[in-house]
């Protein structure tokens, strides 16, 4: 069984002609099989369908089932709460479980289970149990599998919330959105007055006439700023689509922040996540839009981890130590970057917050434990484990176990360890809010010092 076109299909090598074939197409997302005794036939299960393959030849029948099971849902809840009690017990990475006694509480909440009566509250029950070990990384989830039915699809913009009657005024069309394209001519200030011709007023929620029309056609009616109106077509977004232009917009803010409070000597990064896909685009803006910068803001806000921290460490501790200058200096007096050509070799300092989790708490700490420069924000909760998380067999309860913990050299865990920045500067909503950032700009201020030394 291998996936190579389109799902899971099944597939027969001979190891004397080295030759691999194709059996039976399937084209399945989830498939197990099972070999008859005498070698014949292959029994496969795919997505749902039990059928029959030769081994040769590769004919298929369907073979059809019909059964029923009762499951004593009070039992089998019973049982995974056990089995999330000696899972924690056996691998939480301090075999003293945070000095809690890990036997009383099992105690005092497993006569909880007679009062629930599904798996919403049954995950509740197991983030209180597993809330006591005072743990990141742990907790239980519901998440029900299947459909959820339509999602609410999105225009790509701001709209003002001043209460007003009568349509969507627009505050902002978002960069590269679906309002955004030149022909249509929509801009801040515009009205929305209806949405396939229903008009929006106070007894319509707007939003409802967007539920599963993403990427469908949508007639909105608009009123320009100057009272005209006109019919245009547009195809929506989703939600997620639309969270991923605003956060582009925040990021060109924080861009723009910083080149005008350092008049465009130092350059700024976000690192989204502590992930491939992150360091890349990481790498790709600090080594190309700012690598001529005299200096580098690395901002970790927002960031939920994963393991990137030592990648993150290295890049920022490079020492250059050669220039490269060609024969005929066409640019004289010019430095001609050298190596290390992969690496930041200049001044830099770390922007985090309250909002810093997992890795994105370790990598803070690191920056801050190898003297790579100076820390500023606020405190991180101390979050430096790693987890392993587990989907029980009815598919729909998650929970976690902190396996991994991290320590310094002082011999300390990080967990539950609350970092401190080299410079404490809080973000108040209400500057926020009015498009200032503190803590982006005082990291200028500190780095221009540091310049200026």
């Amino acid at each position: 069984l291998a996936r190579f076109e389109d799902g899971y299909d099944l597939w027969v090598h001979d190891f004397r002609e080295e030759s691999t074939k194709i059996l039976a197409k399937l084209g399945a997302d989830s498939v197990s099989m099972q070999m008859s005794d005498d070698g014949e036939s292959l029994f496969v299960l795919a997505d749902g369908s039990l059928t029959k393959i030769e081994a040769k030849g590769g004919d298929r029948k369907g073979i059809s089932f019909a059964a029923t099971m009762t499951v004593d849902e009070n039992a089998e809840r019973a049982h995974m709460f056990d089995h999330m009690w000696r899972q924690t017990k056996k691998k939480f990475y301090r075999e003293d479980m945070h000095g809690v006694d890990w036997e009383a509480y099992r105690d005092a909440y497993e006569p909880k289970l007679a009062g629930i009566t599904n798996s919403r509250d049954f995950a509740i029950v197991l983030s209180e149990i597993l809330g006591e070990l005072n743990a990141s990384h742990t907790g239980g989830r519901y998440r029900p599998q299947g459909s959820r039915g339509p999602s609410t699809a999105a225009l790509g913009a701001i709209f003002e919330n001043d209460g007003a009657a009568g349509g969507l005024r627009i505050a902002e069309v978002l960069e590269n959105g679906p309002l955004a394209r030149a022909e249509l001519n929509i801009n801040a200030g515009d009205t929305i007055l209806a949405i396939d011709g229903t008009t929006i007023d106070g007894s319509v929620n707007a939003y409802s006439l967007l539920n599963g029309r993403a990427r469908d056609r949508v007639r909105l009616t608009i009123r320009s700023a100057a009272g005209e109106e006109r019919d245009v077509v547009v195809r929506p977004i989703s939600l997620g689509a639309e969270n991923q232009l605003l956060y582009e917009r925040w990021i060109r803010t924080r861009e723009a922040i910083v080149e005008k409070a350092s008049g465009g000597r130092i350059g700024y990064a976000h690192v989204r996540g502590m992930d491939d896909g992150s360091f890349r685009a990481f790498f790709d803006r600090v080594m190309g839009k700012y690598a001529d910068t005299e200096a580098l803001i690395v901002d970790t806000r927002f960031n939920g981890g994963g393991w990137l921290h030592d990648d993150l460490a290295t890049f920022l501790t490079g020492k250059a130590y050669v220039d490269l200058y060609p024969r005929n200096d066409l640019a004289p007096g010019i430095r001609y970057h050298g190596d290390p050509a992969n690496r930041w070799t200049k001044p830099s300092v770390v922007v985090m917050s309250e909002s810093n989790y997992s890795d994105a708490h370790f990598f803070p700490w690191v920056y801050a434990e190898l003297k790579i420069g100076d820390t500023v924000g606020m405190p991180v909760p101390g979050t430096a484990t790693a987890v392993w998380w587990e989907r029980m067999f009815t598919g729909d309860i998650i929970f976690g176990i902190p396996q991994v913990g991290t320590k310094g050299a002082a011999g300390t865990y990080l967990e539950n360890d609350q970092l401190e920045p080299t410079h404490r500067v809080p973000l108040p909503p209400e500057a926020a809010a009015s498009g200032t950032d503190t803590q982006l700009e005082a990291a200028v201020r500190v780095l221009l010092d540091q310049l200026s030394k």
